[in-house]
């Protein structure tokens, strides 16, 4: 299974695997995939991952996954758009976005559905330069990977006891909050989508 789309999915790849799970977790972190990590943080506190490496993994696939895509923004720039108008816009917009709001973008986008993958395309299209993208990626790419392999290791430790225990409640709370930030960036960001001119 390519995508594990349940923890026993994951867990099964990393028995499979080993060691070799870091280089899956690393891959899909290039991506900003909060499912794998959440789950890599979990398997983290059952001791089939260690945390710090589960951390290294995600921290730099997150950070080369969107330095390679402000490349490809930088490089290519808008005009590559033009075999993919669906995403023409969008990227307009995000571009726009990051001229003026570059700071809590690059800090927030990977936790929204929608642009985790791509906003950094629109980064390179932008006018932001490459140090003060770099510097910001480093920092965001960071606390992405503390913050969501955390609250998976986090998941686990509360989880270990029954459903109806105080303490797993405590758990499973802490990803509804989460999971609510997430859902409350993305309507954040579509209403500064609907703000800009020509949309």
């Amino acid at each position: 299974m390519l995508i594990p789309t349940d923890l026993a999915s994951f867990l099964e790849i990393v028995r499979q695997h080993g060691g070799a799970a870091y280089s899956f977790v690393f891959a899909y972190a290039t991506s900003h995939s909060l499912l794998t990590t959440l789950f890599a943080g979990f398997a983290a506190h059952a001791g089939a991952l260690a945390f710090a490496p589960v951390v290294a993994a995600c921290w730099s696939g997150s950070f080369l996954g969107d330095a390679v895509r402000f490349w490809l923004g930088r490089r290519y720039g808008i005009g590559a758009l033009g075999r993919f108008p669906k995403f023409a816009r969008a990227m307009k917009v995000v571009t726009k976005l990051t001229d003026n709001h570059f700071l809590w973008m690059i800090l927030a986008h990977r936790y929204p559905h929608g642009i985790r993958g791509v906003a950094a395309f629109a980064y390179g299209m932008s006018n932001l330069s490459w140090a003060t993208f770099l510097a910001l990626n480093l920092v965001a790419s960071g606390l992405w990977a503390v913050t969501v392999v955390a609250i998976g290791y986090g998941f686990g430790q509360f989880s270990e006891k029954a459903l109806n225990d105080a303490s797993s409640g405590l758990g499973i709370m802490m990803l509804i909050v989460f999971l609510g930030l997430s859902w409350f960036l993305s309507r954040r960001l579509e209403r500064l989508i609907e703000q800009q001119p020509g949309t």
